[in-house]
């Protein structure tokens, strides 16, 4: 955790992984967050690199133009840094991280952007999601072929079209400039905190509690009762009337605040039983994210199989429907044969009669018929057992509901 009453950092490494790929920096004007991916290919080295690179932007700037140029050489130069380090420790190959990242420059501020990390803007009483997230699910998203929610539980949410590393030797980065208020609150947070605590859930928070660093800590302890089960960095950022908004002396947290390692990433802890129980929906680890080159080829393919994928799920879901038809069908038939095996004695116009079936209807179906018409009319009956007869008399079986007959018929008159 760093504080600095107008600007917070807290980083925590959740409830499953062994170690922290997060990295988040709070500075004088620099503010940034960084997701590492690749596991025990390195995660926490690319975050950490990075965040020491970029950290080197943290300077007064003429115009939010020059921020933002620097923030994108800054990135570009992080990324090279770690293809050379991937070239001298091939046991970091695949190691990459996504970052988002923003400078202020008096009345503006600058952002550079790339992964599935996020920067929200909390303005007058709205949130707002500034950064677009550069994954597969997002693209269909934005093609309109699955919904928001669809996205959040697609096997496919994992996949990151965009990245630093070492795959890209010239990555396409985001940036933009954009104004600030004051009031404003700008949280710029790893998915640790957008992919388990929902936005309703994230504005609640930021505008109950004026504390940046209450706050930020609330938004972790969200992502914690969700289950937590990936690295979750918040870093928050308040404006107010004055031109600095920063934290000083600058805090760096997650793993750029520990010496950088080259270490293999320990197992993951095991999950615990209270966590199977308390958070059923998020008991199994996320995939970890990966890097796909942005290419149509590989978009095209992944569209079929996710085309594939639903009308498999149709096709499913066709056969349970099908399957619970039938099964209901079959019950009914059980149902209405045990029906059949049952009688009772009533009244069939004026004469008593044994019945097959029970007594009740299902809608227009009548579950009993006439078995057996007897010549004993109902009016020759005493008044008492009429009225016996009238309301039906259950028998155990065919040859009960018989003496049943021949008692009636000795007491006919």
């Amino acid at each position: 955790m760093a504080s600095g009453g107008k600007s917070t950092a807290v980083s925590h490494v959740g409830k499953i992984r062994a170690n922290n790929q997060d990295s988040g920096y709070a500075g004088a004007h620099l503010f940034v967050v960084a997701d590492g991916m690749g596991g025990h290919a390195g995660g926490d080295v690319a975050s950490a690199m990075t965040i020491k690179r970029i950290t080197e932007t943290d300077k007064p700037y003429s115009s939010a133009q020059d921020a933002q140029f620097a923030l994108k050489s800054a990135l570009l130069a992080a990324n090279s840094l770690l293809a050379d380090t991937v070239y001298e420790h091939q046991e970091l190959t695949g190691m990459g991280t996504t970052v988002s990242a923003m400078l202020r420059v008096g009345s503006d501020i600058a952002i550079a952007h790339i992964g599935d990390s996020r920067i929200y803007l909390l303005r007058d009483g709205q949130l707002t999601q500034i950064t677009a997230d550069h994954t597969f699910v997002q693209r269909l998203v934005d093609s309109g072929r699955i919904t928001p929610e669809e996205a959040a539980v697609h096997p496919r949410r994992s996949v990151l079209m965009r990245v630093l590393g070492d795959v890209d030797a010239s990555p396409e980065i985001d940036t933009t400039v954009h104004d600030i208020r004051p009031g404003d609150r700008w949280l710029l947070c790893s998915d640790g905190l957008s992919g388990y605590v929902t936005d309703d859930k994230m504005l609640a928070v930021l505008t109950s509690l004026p504390d940046a660093d209450e706050a930020a800590h609330r938004l972790v302890k969200e992502s914690l009762d969700q289950g937590a089960p990936d690295n979750v960095t918040v870093v928050l950022v308040d404006i107010d009337e004055s031109s600095d908004s920063g934290c000083n002396p600058p805090r760096t947290v997650g793993s750029a605040a520990a010496p950088l390692s080259f270490e293999p990433e320990p197992a993951r802890r095991p999950m615990r039983l209270p966590t199977l129980l308390l958070h059923p929906l998020r008991a199994t680890p996320p995939a970890d994210e990966h890097f796909e080159p942005e290419s149509e080829e590989y978009l095209d393919e992944l569209i079929l199989e996710d085309r594939r994928r639903a009308r498999n799920r149709r096709i499913a879901w066709l056969v349970t429907i099908g399957l619970a038809a039938i099964a209901i069908i079959v019950a009914l038939v059980l149902a209405y044969q045990w029906t059949q095996t049952r009688f009772f004695v009533g009244v069939d116009g004026t004469r008593v009669a044994i019945f097959q079936g029970v007594q009740a209807d299902v809608g227009p179906i009548a579950l009993s018929s006439v078995y057996e018409a007897t010549d004993i009319r109902l009016g020759n009956l005493p008044n008492y057992t009429q009225k016996t007869v009238q309301e039906t008399i259950n028998a155990d079986s065919l040859s009960d509901a018989r003496d049943i007959i021949e008692r009636l018929a000795n007491v006919s008159e």
